[in-house]
């Protein structure tokens, strides 16, 4: 995959993979934390990681269980 299929992965999209990562082990659950704690930390992350100039690059999703084929584009 070359760097021009990359494109700034959204503010939501961090926040989602920050706070699955804070609750899963690949898919295995590692904590019994509270989702709304996980969530609360993955926006206060991802608001720092912004907030400090980072951009976070993704790769366009690969069609299967749990893409959105409308991001294909």
């Amino acid at each position: 995959m070359a760097d021009r299929d990359l494109r700034p992965a959204t503010r939501e999209e961090v926040e989602q993979s920050l706070s699955f990562a804070l609750r899963f082990n690949g898919r295995k659950r590692i904590h019994r934390a509270d989702l709304y704690m996980a969530d609360l930390t993955a926006e206060h992350l991802a608001k720092h990681l912004d907030d400090a100039g980072y951009v976070v690059m993704k790769r366009p999703s690969a069609l299967g269980h749990g893409s959105n084929p409308r991001e294909q584009d």
